[in-house]
This record gives structure tokens, sequence and C-alpha cells, in this order.
């Protein structure tokens, strides 16, 4: 193992690596996918040098740079990062030579008279080297393909690194004071580096990239000169995907210590005042945190802008902070996944619950019922103040759980479908069965057990429009034959019936020739 070199020079490789998609000085970002024939090279290290952009349309295609190859023969010849690299009085510059833009002619010469001048005396030296000719740097074909994906900061790594620390918070978290101009741990103020780094590079904050390429590479070699076990320091360390599923995931994790609660009402005011005179008329919302943390790998997940309450940004009314998105918009909003009804909608379409959630016939629309899955505390004075845990516990724990359907004998086992009997034999549905395994692929999902308010909601994945009965409605009710044209919104009853079924099959996975062959279903009448 080679001794650490000195720090400068490790900071100053850190930076050069943080160039896999910069967007100061003109490099834009890599990730579209070249591929030219059977002689392709996939990498995770690939950047588009466009930075002529800057200066009108480009005369010729962007030239593709593979830096971790780069960084890898600068360091084997014991050069640093400032080998290509300019610096300020604050930081390396990302762009190549230069702190900033000046002509376009000039900014040409830089790249041309460098780079061509670096891979010549490469050449000359009996060495392997970069091309010199316009046409091999600047082609619309290049030979390599991205591999690059991103990589976050999910529980389990997090959990990793807190060991690794020794629980040591502060050399990772910290906030920046603007009167002292300096950087300082806050304890117990600890979120992800997410929230104050943004995509690009301010005035005293650096970009996400640079702020975590900076301080996880130059972790990572400091700890392996020590001769100690460390993360990657190289692109392809953490971007490649090949990579990344070696990346060990530690079960059973302990939860994050941040001083959440365990249970805890949904805040609706953010002052005293308004806290004296809410005003929601609904009944609040009782929240298991920590149930929640474990579904989940971030925090960001329902925390995207902070850890602070929802309402600090999105009040009742709406505000800036928020983007005027109300309060109660975040929380119903359905295809956000942010909001609690769009996270909750985004598990239906796992396969256990896809049948009824997302095959052609949809469940009905939600009703009042189904707002009283959450909505279940009284707004007492004791209900509003934010700070009553306890009470938010006991009222979920007062919840029912549907953890059963019908009893069988109350479930038909076979149905006879015998409408349709001009061609085929009539269908024999083995009913029970399918309501059975329904339930049974579900019986352990606490979502489940708790949104489905009635022992016959399961039903209601094929009797969509019929409140939950032990003796629903025939489909024929609704479903006319032949298909009513003056309702087109209502197919007809052979329509419904092939939808429902081939639909439901279709999202489940069920591996059935029911969608391709009839005879499947129906005996073929002689």
């Amino acid at each position: 193992m080679k001794k650490a070199r000195p720090l400068l020079r490790w900071v100053v490789i850190l930076i050069t690596l943080v160039t896999v998609t910069i967007c100061v000085g003109g490099i834009g970002a890599f990730g579209s996918v070249h591929q030219t024939g059977n002689d392709v090279d996939v990498r995770a290290d690939i950047i588009s040098i466009d930075s002529m952009k800057v200066f009108g349309k480009l005369e010729r295609p962007a030239v593709t740079f593979l830096h971790q190859k780069h960084s890898e023969a600068l360091d084997k010849k014991n050069k640093e990062c400032s080998t290509c690299h300019l610096s300020d009085d604050k930081r390396l510059s990302t762009s190549y030579l230069r702190l900033k833009d000046t002509t376009r002619q000039e900014v040409m010469d830089i790249y041309h008279i460098n780079c061509v001048a670096c891979h010549k005396e490469t050449e000359d030296a009996g060495e392997k080297s970069g091309p010199v000719i316009c046409g091999e740097c600047h082609t619309d074909k290049p030979t390599v393909i991205s591999s690059w994906q991103p990589l976050g900061m999910d529980k389990s790594l997090h959990y990793r690194h807190v060991k690794a620390n020794q629980e040591k918070c502060e050399r990772c978290h910290h906030e920046y004071n603007a009167v002292s101009k300096k950087l300082f741990y806050a304890e117990g103020k600890e979120g992800t580096c997410r929230y104050c780094h943004r995509d690009e590079t301010e005035d005293n904050r650096i970009s996400l990239q640079l702020a975590a390429h900076i301080a996880c590479i130059d972790c990572h070699r400091k700890t392996l000169a020590k001769n100690e076990s460390a993360g990657p320091f190289m692109c392809g360390g953490c971007h490649d995907p090949a990579q990344q599923k070696l990346i060990e995931v530690v079960k059973d994790l302990p939860r994050m210590k941040r001083n959440q609660p365990d249970f805890v009402f949904v805040k609706t005011a953010k002052s005293e005042e308004e806290k004296a005179n809410p005003l929601t008329r609904m009944k609040r919302v009782p929240f298991n945190h920590k149930a929640h943390e474990s579904y989940n790998d971030t925090c960001r997940v329902c925390h995207h802008a902070d850890l602070n309450a929802c309402v600090q940004c999105h009040t009742l009314q709406g505000a800036k902070d928020g983007d005027y998105v109300k309060l109660e918009q975040s929380m119903h909003r359905q295809n956000i996944a942010h909001s609690c009804i769009g996270c909750h909608e985004s598990r239906q379409t796992l396969q256990p619950c896809a049948g009824c959630h997302r095959s052609f016939e949809k469940k009905q629309q939600q009703d009042q019922l189904s707002c009283q899955n959450c909505h279940m505390a009284e707004n007492s004075r004791e209900a509003r103040n934010p700070d009553s845990k306890m009470m938010a516990a006991m009222v979920l724990e007062s919840r029912e759980a549907i953890t059963a359907t019908y009893d069988n004998a109350d479930i038909p086992e076979d149905v006879k479908i015998d409408a349709l009997m001009h061609k085929y034999e009539p269908v024999k549905l083995p009913h029970r069965k399918i309501v059975n395994t329904l339930f049974n692929n579900i019986k352990d999902n606490k979502l489940a057990n708790y949104f489905h308010y009635e022992k016959g909601t399961i039903c209601q994945g094929c009797h969509h429009n019929s409140p939950a009965s032990k003796k629903p409605p025939k489909c024929a009710s609704c479903h006319g034959q032949p298909f009513n044209e003056k309702d087109p919104f209502k197919p007809g009853l052979m329509a419904a019936y092939h939808r429902q079924c081939m639909e439901c099959h279709k999202e489940m996975g069920i591996r059935n020739p029911v969608t391709t062959n009839c005879t499947a279903c129906h005996r073929e009448k002689s």
C-alpha cells in the first residue's frame, strides 16, 4: 500500500472526480447511449464535452471523454488534478484549464492545444495515447455506452457509515453560519445533504455533486491510506450498476437516531393562534411514524424538502415555500410519490393487489368511509395538540384490522356463467377459490388490513360498482346484452366479462391461456 500523499493532492483528486456530470463550465452531463456495433465499451465515467454550446450551436459533435481512464493515467505518473484543473481562492474549477469561459476561440484553443499536446507527448514516450486528429475526438459514433446510475445514501448505507465513524455524525453533517461564514455541527438537526446542496453551485454553497464527491472520496482515500477497509473513490465504484449490486445491504437495521416520534398527529397549523382556531373541520389524522420508517429506505420519501412538519411549507391556505400546494393537496394528490395517497396508490401496483386495483374495471371511487381510515380522532383540544403522541398511539391502536373475509359458507363455491351460450357451453367459475386466493395474497398486508374497511371489500375488485355484500348483484344487472350504444362508458355483458377476467389475469401474472385460447374457459358446443 502506498503511503498517503499530501492532503492537498487528495482534495484536488477528489474534485476532479466530481466532474462526472459537470454543469459549471460547460461540460454537459452524460447518460445518453451510443452504440456503433459489436465493439462497444460500457462505462460509468463518460462525460460529454460540449463546452462550446455557451457560444452558440456546436460546429462539430461533442467529445466523449472517459474521466476515470484519464484519472488513472495521471495517478500512474504521480500527477495531480491540477494538471487539468485550475483553482481560485475557494476551490478547484471544474472547467478544463480555465476559471471561466472567455471567448469562443480562447476556449477552443485551450482544448485543442493542451489535449493534443498531452496525447503527442504520451505517444512520443512510447506509451498508448489518445487521438490527435479532429475526427477521432469529434465523432457522432463513439464506441462507448454509459452505464452510469445515481447512488443514494439509503438506510443501510447510512448505518454502515454511522458504525464506521463510531456515531460521530459531525464528520459528515454540518450547517452554514451566515454571520461567521463558517460551517458548524448542529446536533439533533442532521438532515440529508440534498436539503442544502442543490443541483448547481451557488455563492456560498457548492452543488450536491461537488459536496458529496469531496467529502466521500476524501474520506475513502484517507481511510485506505491507513490500510483500513474503505469505500470506492473512482467513478465506476459508485456509479456502475454491476458495482452497486456488490454493495453490502445490512438487514435488521436499528432505527435511525434523530429524536423522531413513534406516533404523532399530523399538524395542520404552524402558530399557537392557528392551533386555537383551526381552519380545518376534518377529524385529526394520527400517524404511525415508526412504522412508516420501516417501509421506506430514506426519509426523503416523505420529507422531500426538509425534516420539518409538512405544514411548515404546505399551509392550509397555500404558501410560497410550498409552491402554493395546500396541505390538503400535499396529502391527497394522486400520482405524487410524496403525498399519502400517491404513496399508497403506488403499493397497489404490486402483483398481489394489481388484479383489483389495476385491472380494466377499477374499484369504485373513494367514499366517506375511506376518509375515516385516516381522519379518526375527534377534533378536541387534546387531539389538536400536536405533542399528544400518546393519544395518537391510542387512536391508532383502536383501529380494527380486517384480517378475514366472509366465511366459506357465505361464498358460493362455483358460479355458472351461462349468459353467452350461443356458441360455447356455460363457464364454471371457481368463485370461492378466487376469493380466497385474492384474500390470502394480502392477508398480511397492513395497508390492506386497515384500508379494506369491510370483510366484503375484497369482493369489490370484481363487483366494482356495488356495495360490499355477501350477495352482490350479478354483472347482468348493469351490463346489458347487447351493448347499449346510448351508454358508451358501460361495456356490454360479453365485454365486461372478458375485460375483467383477462385484465386481472394479466396484472397478476397468471400464466393461463385464457388470454389467447377461448376454450380455456369455454367448452365449445358440439
